[in-house]
């Protein structure tokens, strides 16, 4: 007999995405509701395309009691949505699960919490939704109270929390509640680094002496190696490997850096000039696949010219794990050696990738590269993560305020 405490067989997460066909600039009311009407007599065939797009498909895999498990991969690959059909907040299309205990989940800032209610009251609220009575809760209260570092505020209303005192509340509850199952997201990423080694701390000691089964989905490989002894490696929605950690992690980095470096082998000598080398460091010149969002980021360019020309830039353009374009930059003219540096707090966490060009401004395009160079920004406390909602756009704006 199975000694799991968590069995995923054959599990998948099918969307369905329509494609609405462009109707111009705007639409007017009236064309709304003739549209929606005439939608309702239209054939089968003539309806919006629609996609399906698989978050998760045929995944599988055991974890044991007592077990800290990482969950590692690209943005995009799945681990949120794992995380949330394991939490019971997201329905699977595809397989089963059998899940033996109590869970608690800790995933995106905003989440678990009543914001009319106050900090005691959720504390409470949280116990009951886990099964516990009154008097187990208030056991466990003064510790939850003590680990969070927010008693000032325990009966305001947690809707006026800032996101890292509401972080730190929340993770104390999950923890000390004594649910069979943690599940952690990226969401301790809102809190100070202090806070974030006193977690990960708790996160060892429930797992290690209380038997508890542990969870997390980080960016942060330092802490996937410190806490968990096993991982697991999506990609594309699917499990691509399931082991130890450190043989997991170094499959995951050694795909990153691959991803990472570009390198031109086979240079055209009939253009003008081709880029043939594209790759990321530090201000230190150590090559890099993820920073800090406090830390600066140097794109290094190596070409082959053929020809001088001075009508000839370098435009490149930043990419998101979506695709969508998030901020461009032109040089002006050319060279064998180029740089870029980019500021601290530059970019939002997440996953990104590199457009280049080299062309001659409204003329023609000597050499295109389009997604190479892939990296990932994580976030340690920044000015996108003093509020709740995370969604401010990609890029921080370095202006300069003048009050009169």
């Amino acid at each position: 007999m199975s000694d799991a405490i968590i069995k995923v067989e054959g599990l998948g997460k099918r969307y369905i995405i329509s494609h609405e066909q462009p109707t111009g600039s705007y639409t007017a009311l009236r064309d709304v509701i003739s549209n929606k009407a005439k939608g309702v007599l239209k054939k089968k065939e003539q309806l919006p395309p629609k996609e399906e797009f698989w978050a998760l498909k045929d995944v599988n895999f055991e974890i044991k009691k007592g077990q800290a498990v990482g969950i590692i991969g690209r943005n995009g690959a799945g681990k949120s949505t794992l995380l949330k059909v394991l939490s019971r907040i997201t329905e699977p299309t595809t397989g089963r699960i059998e899940m033996n205990g109590r869970v608690a989940s800790l995933l995106e800032v905003g989440t678990g919490f009543h914001p009319e209610l106050t900090g005691r009251e959720n504390i409470f609220l949280n116990g009951a939704i886990l099964g516990m009575g009154r008097a187990e809760i208030r056991k466990k209260f003064d510790e939850i109270v003590e680990f969070s570092g927010v008693e000032k505020f325990l009966d305001t209303p947690v809707k006026r929390y800032s996101s890292g005192m509401y972080v730190r509340l929340a993770f104390a509850v999950a923890a000390h509640l004594e649910p069979e199952i943690l599940v952690v997201d990226e969401v301790l990423a809102v809190g100070d680094a202090e806070f974030q080694k006193k977690c990960l701390g708790k996160m060892n000691e429930v797992s290690k002496n209380e038997g508890r089964t542990v969870i997390f989905v980080s960016h942060d490989i330092a802490a996937i190696r410190q806490l968990c002894a096993t991982c697991v490696l999506l990609k594309n929605g699917q499990v691509a490997k399931y082991a130890e950690s450190s043989l997991v992690v170094s499959e995951y980095l050694k795909n990153k850096e691959a991803e990472s470096f570009y390198q031109n082998k086979n240079i055209d000598t009939s253009k003008d000039a081709v880029l043939k080398k594209i790759y990321l460091t530090n201000t230190a010149g150590e090559l890099k696949t993820t920073f800090n969002h406090d830390e600066e980021m140097v794109l290094h360019f190596e070409l082959a010219i053929h020809k001088k020309s001075e009508k000839n830039n370098l435009f490149i353009t930043l990419l998101d794990q979506y695709k969508r374009k998030v901020a461009s930059s032109e040089s002006q003219g050319l060279a064998e050696k180029m740089t870029i540096k980019f500021g601290p707090n530059f970019l939002v966490r997440g996953d990104y990738s590199v457009n280049a060009f080299i062309h001659s401004p409204g003329v023609e395009f000597v050499h295109m590269l389009d997604d190479v160079c892939n990296f990932s920004i994580i976030d340690n406390g920044s000015k996108f993560m003093i509020y709740r909602e995370h969604d401010y756009g990609n890029v921080f704006l370095n202006t300069t305020w003048i009050y009169q």
